[in-house]
């Protein structure tokens, strides 16, 4: 599988991978990188704290591109860390730009000056989702069915409490295509905890990417997080890169069968 990736921004934000895939699938990945530009140093992070899940989404590049090369997909991945911008916030949302996550402190964030903050909007926000777009009507274009699969991944313990959901799925204001993959995950493992909005809802304002470019074009999509411990290692992601592209399919399928009644 080729995986050229083009940075379509110039400014380095922004990585797409195998862009002319002919899978229906589009992966994408808010969270995929920890990266501070040089700019910003470490932003008074230690080196273990930017390392953790406040930085990034620890796995989630891993399998999204596991994911690309089975599924022959493009992959859209922001190459920036969330505490210099958060990819997946609305631009008013309080948390765009982070001053605390969970117990961190991020001092070098706190007063920030509109010129600052208007640059990490345009350097590194923008670009990113303009890069999705970009990629979307093209297959519009193109006459290419698309399906939008947004992958993160979340913390086992959350403010000293357990999540027990190996996988959650969160829908935007269409349920359908990821109720049909809830139902796939299910008779995949039978076993299997899958979480239905969990551990976020939309309410949590955590679905950004998905509403903007799902349900604005009215496509089919999903925002799929796996809990981190399960994909650290590459058994873990090949085990649930591999579920994935079986039940994204059989999603697919069925929501066919489904409309075409």
């Amino acid at each position: 599988m080729r995986r050229g990736k083009v940075d379509v921004s110039g400014q380095n934000s922004v990585l797409v991978s195998n862009a002319r895939g002919r899978s229906p699938f589009v992966i994408v990945c808010d969270h995929a990188s920890n990266r501070i530009p040089a700019k910003y140093g470490d932003l008074g992070l230690t080196a273990t704290e930017r390392l953790s899940h406040i930085a990034w989404d620890p796995g989630a590049l891993a399998v999204s591109r596991a994911l690309s090369d089975s599924l022959d997909a493009p992959l859209v991945q922001s190459t920036v860390s969330r505490i210099v911008i958060d990819c997946n916030r609305e631009l008013d949302a309080p948390d765009l730009i982070w001053t605390l996550s969970e117990s961190t402190r991020i001092a070098a964030n706190e007063n920030l000056d509109a010129a600052e903050r208007q640059y990490r909007i345009d350097h590194f926000h923008r670009p990113y989702h303009a890069s999705i777009e970009t990629l979307l009507e093209a297959r519009r274009h193109a006459g290419q069915e698309t399906v939008l699969v947004c992958l993160h991944s979340f913390t086992p313990v959350y403010h000293g409490v357990a999540r027990p959901w190996p996988i959650g799925l969160i829908h935007g204001v269409d349920t359908g295509y990821t109720k049909a993959l809830f139902d796939a995950l299910k008779a995949d493992d039978p076993t299997l905890n899958v979480g239905w909005n969990e551990p976020y809802a939309a309410l949590n304002g955590v679905t950004l990417t998905l509403e903007k470019h799902g349900d604005g074009r009215g496509l089919e999509a999903t925002m799929i997080e796996i809990r981190h411990d399960e994909i650290l290692e590459p058994t873990g992601v090949t085990l649930w890169a591999d579920r994935l592209a079986r039940c994204l399919q059989t999603a697919r399928v069925a929501r066919k069968r489904a409309m075409a009644v």
